[in-house]
């Protein structure tokens, strides 16, 4: 029998986010083919890794299962991130980088410190002894630095799940390092294009994976647990993402205040935690919306709430693609969407199985309020969302790395 192939995964956390689900069932799928699988977190730390599967083997001596959203497990997050750095001599051995990047950004009018950190991390974390036949960065930042400069492997891969120039990257920041990668695997089209227009040199070896999602286990576990029991039979909107800039929520609080000032009964209800909570909470308050427009938190099993929502709502500044959004349109949920990369793809035009609009609270009050109007609209829409969905077939693209060159 021959022997097995082993495989890396490097991730940066495992928070509950997009690309961490994401990760996770690519993990099953590699199983299943029989790659030896491992997995490597860089900073340690994340609760979503009791998700992780079977059969995967955790690299981390030390891990700590605490979220990295909420304040407080952040504290414990950056406390471990500042020891990293400081290993090695990386932040000394990198602070020309970080001064000339920090003034890079200074000039744009973009500092974005998270970024600066990423190359000291990977540079203060020590090898991996092991040597792979594919190794992956499945996320920007630490871990894309990390597999191309400190893991032994024969090929190696890595993933982007964000629009590259929107999300602060640069080439300056790389340094080169996808020279030393052998496939990029983007999420979506627009998150390709946007890698293609930063690194033209690399088309050839940039490709398109869609993200992998279990329908029968979102289907399941929607059907789990016992979602919103407060009584109200209003119309329900759901949004699932983390508290971020990136997700610019505060348009979706003002468009709720613009729903009500408009004579409709609605809540809202945003699932997940992060740093923009202080801020996003004074909006709510701001706009006279406290009591309908909810910051509940990381629902652990959030299938049950999107199950019971009469409108999905998904409007950011600018996405990958949305995994959220995928798992709204597996429970046959009417969608609407931001006009904004990342989210053009996930929905067919002229009102098929979503609406799309312009990413203005007024133009998000005017597609949640056509879809209040119109009962039958948003049975339709969920209907042919339900439809769509499709096997992924993408793995293969991956696979095929491992039978190409060996890396000198």
């Amino acid at each position: 029998m021959a022997e097995s192939k082993k495989c890396l995964f490097v991730i940066n956390t495992m928070g509950h986010g997009g690309a961490e689900v994401a990760l996770i069932e690519l993990m099953k799928k590699m199983i299943g083919l029989g790659f030896e699988t491992h997995l490597y977190v860089m900073l340690g730390q994340g609760d979503l890794i009791s998700r992780v599967p079977e059969g995967v083997k955790l690299l981390n001596k030390r891990y700590d299962s605490r979220d990295v959203l909420s304040k407080t497990e952040k504290r414990a997050l950056y406390r471990h991130t500042l020891s990293i750095v400081l290993s090695r001599f990386a932040l000394a051995r990198d602070l020309p980088y970080m001064v000339k990047n920090y003034r890079r950004m200074r000039k744009a009018g973009r500092v974005m410190p998270e970024k600066l950190l990423w190359k000291p991390v990977a540079d203060g974390t020590a090898p991996i002894k092991e040597e792979y036949d594919l190794a992956v960065a499945f996320i920007e930042g630490a871990s894309t630095y990390y597999v191309a400069e400190k893991v032994r492997s024969k090929t190696k891969a890595a993933f982007f799940h964000i629009d590259y120039g929107k999300s602060g990257y640069t080439r300056e920041l790389d340094r080169g390092c996808y020279e030393k990668i052998d496939g990029v695997f983007c999420v979506s089209d627009e998150t390709r294009k946007s890698f293609v227009e930063a690194y033209p040199e690399y088309r050839d070896k940039t490709f398109v994976f869609r993200n992998i999602i279990d329908t029968d286990l979102i289907r399941a576990k929607a059907d789990e647990g016992p979602g919103f029991d407060d009584g109200y039979d209003g119309i329900r909107i759901v949004t699932l993402g983390r508290l971020v800039k990136q997700k610019a929520l505060e348009k979706s609080i003002e468009a709720l205040s613009v729903i009500r000032k408009r004579g409709y009964e609605a809540r809202w209800y945003v699932f997940g935690e992060g740093e923009e909570r202080p801020f996003l909470e004074k909006e709510i308050e701001r706009f006279g919306v406290k009591d309908s427009f909810f910051l509940p938190g990381v629902a652990q099993n959030p299938y049950p709430y999107v199950k019971q929502a009469d409108i999905y709502a998904h409007c950011s500044e600018y996405e990958g693609q949305s995994i959220a959004v995928r798992e709204a349109q597996v429970l046959g949920k009417p969608i609407v969407l931001s006009d904004s990369n990342g989210n053009r793809g996930q929905i067919s035009g002229g009102e098929a199985d979503g609406i799309i609009v312009e990413f203005t609270a007024e133009r998000i009050a005017d597609g949640i309020e056509k879809l209040i109007l119109d009962p039958g609209l948003r049975e339709r829409l969920a209907r042919t969302a339900e439809a769509k969905q499709q096997s992924n077939d993408d793995i293969r693209k991956l696979i095929e790395l491992t039978k190409g060159k060996k890396r000198q």
